[in-house]
C-alpha cells in the first residue's frame, strides 16, 4: 500500500534553507519516493490550519517512507531543514 509523508512549512532562513532544497530529492529517489507536490502554497478551504508551503511526497509503502526518515546519510539534511523552516510532517497511507 502507498504511503504519503505530507510536510507543512514555512522557511524561516531561505540561504540556508537551499543546501535541503538541492539535497533532499536524491534521498527522496533512493527510497522510491516522488513528490505529488513541492513546496507549494496551499488555499485552505476549510478549517483555521494556515499552512504557508506544502511537499506531498508518495512511496510504495509505509516501510520505504520510514527508511526514507530514519536514513543515516539523510539526517544532516533534515537537520537544515529543522534550522532553517518551522515544519509539521506526517505519515498516512494511502487507500488500496
Amino acid at each position: 500500500m502507498k504511503a504519503y509523508l505530507v510536510l507543512d512549512f514555512a522557511v524561516r532562513d531561505l540561504r540556508g534553507f537551499l543546501p535541503y532544497v538541492e539535497a533532499i530529492p536524491t534521498f527522496i529517489a533512493k527510497h522510491g519516493g516522488r513528490y505529488i507536490v513541492r513546496g507549494e502554497p496551499p488555499t485552505v478551504m476549510e478549517g483555521d490550519w494556515a499552512p504557508e508551503r506544502m511537499v506531498i511526497l508518495e512511496f510504495p509503502s509505509r516501510q520505504d517512507a520510514e527508511a526514507f526518515l530514519s536514513d543515516p546519510q539523510a539526517q544532516d539534511v533534515f537537520a537544515v531543514r529543522h534550522s532553517t523552516a518551522v515544519s509539521r510532517l506526517v505519515l498516512v497511507e494511502g487507500c488500496t
